[in-house]
């Protein structure tokens, strides 16, 4: 295929500007499609715990520098067990307690895959998403693994340094699902395709469709053309 420029791409481009309208027409007709009748729409909900100082029923009067010196070793301990308190989360212990407390049917490893745990960067806090179908359950069931999470804490590490934040709330809109979103992707997915045939259609098409065409593929003078005569009209004249 010999060299395009610019102004020729563009002349390309705008004689096939009904065929790359239809196309993107097309793929944005089945993105509306598939948006509004292909994804099943799902609930995120969302509770937000924090490592606080450890209940250790200390006295009250003690120095001033060893309540510093209390305090920077909680820190240091609970950034420790951030991580550690992340995988906890989705444990069996805790999982299966949540769903005997609740009375839901659903299967552990289901209901781990419908969790995510993640710590907020340089912080103490931990963040428990649960995604469900029904947007009560997905609140219901990050409320009730915050609460057997901190008992469970208490149990295995015998100190109370888990604390609720944000309570989670049943959300009002799907998480998955972004119309506007959805729709631009395969917009741009049928400019892609808009472009790729038009280039592909003109690299196939091998007809000479001006004089200038031959000068330039040949390199050679055109000393004559012969244009169209329509001869139908000629006889009606």
């Amino acid at each position: 295929m010999e060299e395009l420029d610019l102004k020729e791409l563009f002349s390309i481009f705008w004689k096939s500007k009904a065929q790359i309208a239809l196309i993107i027409a097309i793929f944005i007709m089945i993105g509306v499609i598939y948006t509004t009748s292909f994804v099943t729409p799902v609930y995120t909900a969302s509770t937000t715990l924090v490592l606080a100082k450890a209940d250790e029923g200390n006295e009250a009067s003690t120095s001033e520098q060893s309540s510093e010196s209390i305090t920077t070793t909680d820190v240091t301990l609970n950034s420790k067990l951030v991580s550690t308190y992340s995988e906890l989360v989705k444990s069996k212990n805790v999982l299966r307690q949540v769903i005997s407390n609740l009375g839901i049917d659903v299967q552990e490893e289901d209901l781990r895959k419908n969790v995510s745990v993640s710590s907020v960067k340089d912080t103490e806090l931990i963040e428990i998403k649960v995604t469900n179908i029904t947007p009560t359950n997905s609140m219901k069931i990050a409320n009730e693994i915050a609460k057997v999470f901190t008992e469970k804490v208490g149990e295995i590490y015998n100190i109370n340094n888990v604390h609720v934040v944000d309570v989670a709330e049943t959300p009002g809109v799907p998480s998955n699902i972004n119309h506007a979103k959805d729709i631009l992707i395969f917009a741009a997915i049928g400019v892609v395709i808009a472009v790729l045939y038009v280039l592909i259609a003109n690299m196939l098409d091998t007809t000479i469709k001006s004089a200038e065409e031959i000068e330039k593929t040949y390199n050679l003078p055109v000393l004559v053309s012969i244009p169209v005569y329509n001869v139908d009209v000629e006889k009606k004249r």
